[in-house]
């Protein structure tokens, strides 16, 4: 598992890279806890019922999400985390179909990266 196809493997010494690997296995049941969160936040969104609880949850979940992707290397998801951060939090107005399409791409470079 190549946790930083994003970045220049040249520039990475491998010892790093199994280090990073090892830490990406610990901690993945709390990501995808996270990402669960996100996932039923949207569901929620898309189909009028979501609480105000809800959506913190789902606000916390997106800004811990954006701070540990891109340790991992997945840029991007801390780039669609912190989307989804800012949604949530209702400082940006965005609908349910925007906040569902970054969690499903998100949800996406997780499954691709376990």
């Amino acid at each position: 598992m190549n946790l930083f196809m994003e970045s220049s493997p040249q520039t990475i010494p491998p010892a790093m890279l199994e280090a990073l690997d090892r830490l990406w296995t610990k901690f993945l049941p709390e990501i995808e806890n996270r990402m669960g969160v996100l996932e039923s936040a949207a569901r929620a969104l898309e189909s009028g019922v979501l609480s105000a609880d809800e959506r913190e949850a789902a606000h916390q979940a997106a800004h811990k999400l954006a701070g540990v992707l891109g340790t991992f290397g997945l840029h991007r998801g801390t780039e669609l985390a912190r989307q989804a951060e800012l949604g949530f939090s209702n400082e940006r107005p965005v609908s349910a179909g925007e906040l569902s399409y970054w969690v499903a791409e998100l949800r996406l470079l997780i499954d691709q990266r376990k």
